[in-house]
């Protein structure tokens, strides 16, 4: 049975400017280029897009994501004022017929709305999602959201595996691959066949197995319980609810 994955990044608060999260914007689709061919070229939604083109094209340089993340702040509903401390959000797809969306929160810094992260969404049908959900090609993808984002946590996973493993409505989410952030704690040893690798200086990025992990596989289920439960007793679960600040 077929199950919605996706990957996605996730921070607390954290002041940042357009021009600063553009940089991190840049960084990114970088490196995201080098993953899979279909996540080279990327579109934004808006009148005066090219006839012959699915929308505006994207350049991966800062100077266009500070544009496009100024373009998409948050406003007040009838007075259109900015609202700075919910930051910036875009979202842009990669114009194929199967098609990839992603989008990023960032810049946000009050406690009441949401966190910031970096979503990506693969086709839900075709070769091209088959491809992308190997191993090798999103231990790529969560390592360019790692190094980029800096995000508290980051994990590859079905929606359903998700629903089932999630216990809190403020924890780290554990998944077929999950990257933690050092800031999060000490990561405790953990049992085969789980597979470890440092993401620079920033974390680690875990691999329950070389196949991806379904919900619908009670023993696929029962590992990665097993492991949130061995991480949850390391402290690096569960995540301190924001507070307001005194700004």
């Amino acid at each position: 049975m077929r199950e919605d994955y996706y990957v996605g990044a996730y921070w607390g608060p954290r002041r940042e400017t357009a021009l600063e999260c553009a940089r991190r914007a840049e960084l990114f689709f970088h490196m995201l280029a080098r993953c899979d061919p279909t996540l080279a070229q990327w579109y934004r939604g808006g009148r005066g897009a090219p006839r012959d083109l699915p929308g505006h094209p994207v350049r991966p340089v800062a100077e266009e994501w500070e544009q496009l993340f100024l373009l998409g702040r948050n406003r007040t509903d009838l007075s259109k004022k900015v609202i700075e401390d919910l930051g910036f959000r875009v979202l842009v797809w990669n114009g194929k017929k199967e098609c990839t969306f992603l989008k990023c929160s960032c810049g946000g810094y009050s406690p009441w709305g949401g966190p910031n992260s970096c979503l990506l969404d693969p086709p839900h049908e075709g070769p091209v999602r088959e491809r992308l959900l190997r191993a090798p090609v999103l231990n790529e993808v969560l390592t360019s959201m790692a190094t980029a984002w800096d995000p508290d946590f980051a994990m590859a996973s079905s929606s359903e595996m998700v629903d089932l493993m999630e216990k809190r409505k403020f924890e780290v989410r554990v998944g077929w691959m999950t990257y933690l952030s050092r800031r999060l704690g000490t990561l405790p040893p953990l049992p085969a066949p789980v597979r470890i690798e440092p993401v620079g200086v920033l974390g680690w990025l875990l691999t329950l197995s070389p196949e991806p992990m379904t919900a619908h596989n009670p023993e696929h289920v029962a590992f990665t319980a097993r492991i949130r439960e061995l991480l949850d007793r390391a402290g690096l679960i569960k995540r301190l609810k924001p507070e307001p600040s005194d700004e």
